[in-house]
């Protein structure tokens, strides 16, 4: 007997080593297939910071937010998402400032060149900075552009930070949600718990499982460009730090607010976003009044990289219904 279940355990390790080896392979192969996808953008257009004028908006908590701001014409303030920077707007930052806005980009609190006060990482504190970012660069009647985390915060700054709005005439919001990101969302499921035990972050240093990590953001043809310059950036940033803001999106749920929201609003989903699946885009447009809901096929959680110009469209839609006309 205890032979026939040493053949049995010797057998089991033996197909389990197997498995593993099958599966080691063919996350290989998916790689190698990633990287020969072609790149519509070069590495170096891909992570080329914004350039223009930089400034120090310093908070009462002691954060201090990284800003930059270039052009002339109608505002557009532009928050990025969860764990990357104001290198997201790359792409999308040129195209901006040739259509004839004033763009301003900036660094979320505890992401690249900002810090974390003593009220330390949260949704009111992060949406109460959106204020003061409009204030510093004394924006009126802006629109802002925001992105997963970013359009998050956008809504919560609407509905909770008086004075937030007031300096608004528009909002895109583009690959986001209002909370609840974990409903019918299997790869939320999956990464934030590995995100939350540090797993994820040592599977994305990893070249195979790292390249793996950045398609899975990207929609149906990933770019190893932009795949590799959103691992870098992920990477780069202090995880741990960020932790109870990654938590506020499971846990926090303004779905039944939205209709409190009185700013023409334009939402951007790709229907291959498996990071913030299209059915969070349908609730916003649904619950919003009178939102607009536009579709990119075949694109991913990435727009800003992925498809620059439906934004820049978004942006353009909105200023058209909030310029006085002659």
């Amino acid at each position: 007997m205890a032979a026939a279940w040493a053949k049995v355990a010797v057998g089991g390790l033996a197909t389990g080593a197997l498995v593993a080896t099958l599966g080691t392979l063919g996350a290989r192969a998916a790689a190698r297939s990633i990287r020969s996808n072609p790149d519509p953008y070069p590495w170096d257009a891909v992570r080329r910071e914004p350039v223009g004028e930089e400034l120090a908006v310093d908070r009462p908590d002691g954060t201090r937010l990284h800003v930059v701001v270039a052009g002339d014409g109608p505002t557009v303030v532009l928050a990025h998402g969860f764990a990357v920077t104001s290198v997201e707007w790359s792409i999308v930052w040129d195209r901006l400032l040739a259509a004839g806005y004033r763009v301003v980009a900036f660094d979320q609190r505890g992401h690249g060149r900002s810090t974390i006060g003593a009220d330390g990482i949260g949704s009111l504190p992060m949406a109460e900075d959106y204020l003061a970012v409009l204030e510093a660069v004394d924006a009126r009647d802006a629109v802002l552009v925001g992105h997963s985390m970013g359009g998050f915060l956008a809504l919560r700054g609407v509905l909770d930070v008086p004075g937030l709005r007031d300096r608004l005439s528009g909002l895109v919001l583009f690959s986001t949600f209002a909370g609840d990101v974990l409903r019918d969302a299997p790869q939320n499921q999956l990464q934030i718990p590995l995100l939350q035990r540090g797993i994820l972050q040592r599977l994305a240093a990893s070249d195979t499982l790292g390249t793996l990590f950045g398609a899975s953001v990207c929609g149906d043809t990933p770019s190893p460009a932009m795949v590799d310059v959103f691992r870098e950036t992920f990477l780069a940033q202090d995880h741990q730090a960020l932790l109870p803001i990654l938590a506020a999106f499971a846990e926090e749920d303004r779905y039944d607010r939205l209709g409190e929201i009185d700013l023409p609003t334009v939402v951007v989903c790709g229907r291959s976003d498996r990071t913030t699946p299209p059915q969070h885009s349908e609730r916003l447009a649904a619950g919003i009044p009178g939102a607009r809901a536009e579709w990119v096929d075949g694109k991913g959680h990435m727009l800003n990289w992925e498809s620059p110009e439906s934004l820049v469209a978004a942006v353009v839609s909105l200023s058209a219904l909030t310029t006085p006309t002659e």
